[in-house]
């Protein structure tokens, strides 16, 4: 087979040909220590180098030697996971019965290395950072990469209409019918209601509401609304105004500031809202999901080298601005790309460019996942050397400029690290970023940091943690699915857990989010970084989102995660509520959360549930667990609304996964249920998810089939093989009946 052209601006193109290594179609090339997926190989020579300045040889020889030289330490960082967890449950079995000694507890994890002491004050140092992550307050989407079409979709909900967040959800839909069919004028009327109310609170009159309003204008760089009896006037406050579009007599659009954020209020007499509107307001568009983590890790199902391409393949189309996805829509095909971005013209009479779309984050895998895309000594490496290589690689077309659309503006390329534990795990973090910058001769720092605080290890060592990355870190968060998995995990040998609905109300819990918080603004964030909160987990249910999430930003946290552009955009008015900026500087002033709190287990003392409680929780998980592994490992779904045992849609992903196997595990290992019990419960909830999936025709039943049922089959190994899963991850098992899912499909193709 022919190898790949060199086009990556080399000297002489033939020369570097004949030094590439040859192969058959189906073998792995062997390129100095590694050996490489043709398909992965072909991809980045192909696709990626050109236009980088990077050449093939010297960075498939620099990703052998990086891989040579870190694997172990890699190796090391897993073996010392499993170590101090082997120590903590033999401590636990040994105090097994006695009530929990939280000091005597945290004097031993001391001892044996877990708790490391914190070091003097800092403040990081993070520089070169896009106003997106510093300084704006705003929601942030989480979108699996491998769909295209999504990861479109959340790229360009930085905009996003608040006519239709609200009509097009229960948002507002108290005491109203859902909608169906044509317009709801009594609908629209409400959401015309909230929004203008919304206007009088954030953008308020001197006199006079919005509600009334039946003209806007610009008039000598100051905006003049037209209100009944030919009464005219202003905005109370003379900086909201910031652009507009067409006329100043008769503008298309306004933009107005609060808080950091954007809104236009659009204007069409011809629109059919426009038209009924006294002042022609046809919509009103706020700024929604400020930055988007586009990823590569829990939201995906990527096991082999053909899912990895795939997956970067839609990054090098984010970076280069050249990604679209057809998809058919009213019965035609549509064809989405990149929005551009938005000009303006300033009071003043200058020019406004606001960026069209979010500023997008790449999240790559934790450091104990490999892949078989690479190998070293015949074995799969770690997934996330070869994720933080050829992303950052991928990259570096938007820092080049080579596309009409740009991602950073201020030269920075933003990485994701989930599960790390502990601050030896960010060092090295660190190091494997120093060392692909090298690789792909990028200044030191380039690479900037995003730290999911998700293992209870970082938790109660975040200081140090930050230290260890004060010159990238732009991001902490905290991610309550992940955490709870690993905090059942690591207590495991504890006790019997709480049901899943009252972990919420642990005390661990709220320690561990003021924790983030706390440590996040002593370390100097603000200004530098993002504090970020979790997902708000049900799509359908946005009234009770918007009830519930305006905690996060009184939390202290200047994003938080939302499942939906549509999400975004209701969560977006929370940050007009709320100065994020002023509650920060209140919070930076409590005292700390304890830390013997959030080292606490949410142990069920004494366990005291009845037989139908006990089948109640036992239906809920294992009815969680099959509707998101069957879509996983028959379809390779690593992300979607699925259907809980109530129907109503969660969104679920590896973390979810990771919770509800740990949680049925635990409650095995403590004897709280047996194991016919708890197969009993999955072969129930086999007949139910069936059901739930019936009206997919692709879908495969698991009921009549259960024995020869690969999804099933998975599902029965995360539970009763979880207590043994290095920190309860569901990783490997996936992986591997994904594998054999998709030899089984090649077989029969």
């Amino acid at each position: 087979m022919d190898i790949a052209p060199e086009h990556s601006g080399t000297a002489s193109g033939m020369m570097n040909t004949m030094n590439q290594p040859t192969r058959t179609s189906h073998e792995a090339l062997q390129i100095a220590d590694i050996g490489v997926s043709p398909e992965l190989y072909d991809f980045v020579n192909a696709e990626v180098l050109p236009g980088t300045g990077i050449s093939s040889e010297p960075f498939w020889k620099g990703l052998s030697d990086l891989i040579r030289d870190l694997v172990p330490t890699n190796e090391a960082l897993l073996d010392k996971r499993a170590a101090l967890q082997d120590q903590i449950d033999h401590w636990h079995r040994q105090h097994r019965g006695a009530a929990f000694d939280a000091g005597a507890y945290r004097q031993f994890l001391v001892e044996i290395g877990y708790l490391t002491d914190a070091g003097a004050a800092f403040e990081v140092a993070t520089a070169g950072v896009d106003a997106e992550i510093a300084h704006i307050a705003g929601p942030q989407l989480v979108v699996p990469v491998d769909n295209a079409r999504y990861a479109l979709n959340a790229a360009n909900a930085r905009w996003g209409s608040l006519y239709d967040a609200l009509y097009g959800t229960d948002a507002i839909s108290e005491g109203l019918p859902a909608p169906s069919g044509g317009y709801d004028a009594v609908r629209g009327a409400r959401v015309i209601a909230y929004v203008r109310a919304f206007l009088d609170t954030h953008f308020k009159l001197a006199q006079g509401s919005h509600a009334d309003a039946q003209s806007y204008a610009v008039k000598d760089g100051e905006l003049v609304v037209g209100l009944p009896n030919t009464v005219q006037t202003t905005l109370s406050g003379n900086d909201a105004l910031v652009g507009y579009q067409g006329p100043a007599t008769s503008p298309a659009v306004l933009l107005l500031k609060h808080h950091g954020l954007h809104v236009e209020i659009r204007f069409d007499r011809t629109h059919p809202i426009g038209k009924t509107d006294a002042a022609g307001i046809a919509d009103v568009v706020i700024e929604s999901a400020i930055t988007t983590i586009q990823d590569c890790e829990d939201s995906v199902a990527a096991v082999d080298a053909g899912d990895k391409v795939r997956i970067y393949r839609n990054w090098l189309g984010l970076m280069k601005g050249t990604l679209q996805a057809t998809f058919p829509k009213g019965g035609r095909q549509l064809v989405r790309t990149l929005n551009a971005d938005r000009a303006y013209t300033t009071p003043a009479g200058g020019t406004l460019t606001l960026p069209g779309r979010s500023l997008l984050l790449v999240r790559n895998v934790g450091h104990h996942m490999v892949t078989g895309a690479v190998t070293f000594k015949g074995e799969p490496v770690p997934e996330t050397f070869i994720d933080c290589a050829i992303t950052s690689l991928i990259a570096l077309h938007d820092l080049n400029g080579s596309g009409a659309i740009r991602n950073s503006r201020a030269g920075s390329i933003y990485i994701v690290k989930p599960k790390m534990h502990g601050p030896a795990e960010v060092a090295f973090a660190d190091q494997l970023f120093g060392r692909v910058e090298d690789l792909i001769k990028l200044p030191r720092n380039t690479l900037k940091m995003g730290i999911m605080d998700e293992e209870r290890r970082t938790t109660v060592n975040l200081q140090q943690c930050l230290r260890a990355a004060r010159q990238r870190v732009v991001f902490i968060n905290t991610g309550f699915l992940d955490r709870t998995g690993d905090e059942i995990h690591t207590s495991m040998e504890a006790g019997a857990m709480v049901r899943k609905q009252d972990m919420k109300k642990a005390k661990w819990l709220d320690a561990y989010e003021r924790n983030n918080v706390d440590i996040g603004l002593a370390c100097g964030l603000r200004g530098k970084a993002q504090i970020g909160k979790g997902m708000w987990a049900i799509p359908d249910q946005m009234a009770e989102m918007l009830k519930a999430k305006i905690g996060h930003p009184k939390a202290g946290a200047n994003t938080a995660w939302v499942p939906s552009p549509t999400a975004a955009t209701l969560h977006a008015v929370h940050y007009h509520m709320v100065d994020v900026g002023q509650v920060q500087t209140e919070l930076s002033h409590r005292q700390r959360a304890a830390l013997d709190d959030v080292l606490t287990p949410p142990m069920a003392v004494p366990p005291s549930w009845r037989p139908a409680e006990i089948d109640e929780e036992l239906n809920n998980n294992a009815q969680g667990i099959l509707g998101y592994v069957v879509r996983w490992i028959d379809a390779g779904v690593g992300c979607s609304k699925v259907p809980d045992i109530h129907n109503v849609g969660l969104m679920e992903d590896r973390a979810t996964l990771r919770i509800s196997s740990q949680h049925v595990a635990n409650w095995l290992h403590h004897g709280i249920c047996s194991k016919s019990q708890v197969l009993q419960a999955l072969q129930r909830m086999a007949k139910i998810v069936d059901q739930q999936n019936a009206h997919d025709p692709a879908y495969q039943p698991m009921t009549g089939n259960l024995d020869h049922s690969i999804a099933f089959e998975a599902a029965c190994a995360l539970v009763f093989e979880g207590r043994a899963q290095p920190n309860g991850y569901t990783e490997a098992i996936l992986r591997a009946h994904r594998l054999d899912r998709k030899a089984a499909s090649a077989a029969r193709a």
